[in-house]
């Protein structure tokens, strides 16, 4: 793979496009409307499309009723939530979203779960890690959105129980202003001392994990074997390069997070795309070396949802045309990119900026996950204490 620094310009058509095209679910015109919901609430529980509603229009009159919406772990500048979140709130202006915990991990989503069940403040949706859900299935319910088709058979659960909605790429985010040599591989973070972060714990969070899994590809191990990338931790500990400060936006500008390993629409969020609140000098590279590194990340919703039907208005709404092409405008591949341009209802232009999804794209399967999240459990404190 070429080496591949990545740039974005803004994009403000998308917004515009995405405002503009209700051709969201039931029309925005539905959000007012005036049919009144008879479904209860345990109905709503185990709806599993649309159709147990009515039809969207009895979707959105229950959602309605409900009056809110608990979502967890969407930080706004994460693959375009910010204006997804503002977008939902317009189309739907009875509908308040409460965002809770932005910067948590999947592991926190789960806790939050068992720990509010029964709850008013319980998240009713989940963004979550294959491999923390997979030891959670039994949190989710099954549903299936109204465009269940346009998202790939390996991309979803048959039943309806979780769905891939976005991945992006494992990057490399630097100071140009900081970092002697711009780095092109892992190899590369050993050389200048250059103090690199990633996005928390692997053991909980799914972004700091898939930091390691490539480390493990850039250092000839694989999706079956990442104890190499957890020894390429422990040398570049070893080495003085490990930096265990959870990086944000203020630690990027201030300089005391000159290097961070996360996902590329992350990393984007971070520099000159940011304006103002950026970091004019930071750069984005997906490493050369190895495969290119993505993990879909997974919507499913909470089965103890405490607003059952606007957990599911906001499934159908993340699987519209212009909510998954706001996250291609956040340099995320959306999961249903395929249809977008069989369809014609991808934006063009963002899609030439951000470019194609990579020939030699990775991930982890589910089984594979697991296997590697049991392995960092068991040799992640050693490596790095």
């Amino acid at each position: 793979m070429e080496d591949l620094l990545i740039t974005k310009r803004h994009l403000a058509g998308v917004a515009l496009i995405a405002a503009a095209a209700i051709t969201l679910v039931g029309c925005s015109s539905s959000s007012g409307s005036s049919t009144t919901s008879t479904i209860s609430k345990a109905k709503a529980e185990t709806a599993t499309s649309a159709a147990a509603f009515g039809g969207m229009k009895g979707l959105i009159a229950a959602a309605n009723a409900e009056g809110q919406l608990n979502v967890i772990t969407l930080p706004p500048s994460w693959a375009n939530y910010g204006k997804i979140i503002a977008l939902f709130e317009k189309t739907y202006p009875k509908i308040k979203i409460n965002s809770a915990n932005p910067n948590g991990s999947s592991a926190n989503e789960v806790s939050a779960a068992e720990a509010q069940k029964g709850e008013s403040t319980a998240p009713d949706v989940f963004d979550i890690g294959t491999a923390v859900l997979d030891q959670n299935l039994d949190l989710v319910a099954p549903y299936k959105v109204s465009n269940w088709a346009d998202i790939p058979a390996d991309f979803k659960d048959p039943s309806g129980k979780w769905y891939y909605d976005y991945t992006g790429l494992m990057s490399i985010g630097y100071d140009s202003s900081k970092v002697k040599d711009a780095p092109k591989t892992y190899a590369d973070l050993l050389k200048d001392n250059d103090k690199v972060a990633i996005k928390g714990d692997p053991t909980q969070a799914n972004e700091a994990a898939s930091a390691i899994y490539l480390a493990a590809l850039q250092n000839k191990g694989s999706a079956d074997n990442i104890q190499p990338g957890i020894d390429f931790f422990t040398k570049l500990k070893a080495a003085g390069d490990f930096n265990n400060v959870l990086p944000t936006q203020a630690t990027v500008n201030s300089g005391e997070t000159p290097v961070v390993l996360q996902w590329s629409y992350n990393n984007l969020a971070w520099g000159p795309e940011a304006g103002s609140a950026g970091n004019a000098n930071w750069k984005v590279v997906i490493p050369t070396g190895s495969a290119a590194l993505g993990s879909y990340y997974n919507q499913a919703i909470n089965v103890d949802a405490p607003d059952p039907a606007a957990a599911r208005l906001w499934e159908e709404f993340i699987y519209t045309p212009a909510v998954q092409n706001l996250y291609l405008a956040a340099g995320a591949y959306p999961a249903t990119l395929a249809a977008l341009e069989k369809n014609k209802t991808v934006d063009a232009a963002t899609l030439k900026t951000v470019g194609a999804p990579p020939s030699n794209f990775v991930q982890l399967t589910a089984d594979q996950a697991t296997a590697a999240a049991t392995l960092l459990s068991a040799k992640w404190a050693a490596a790095i204490k």
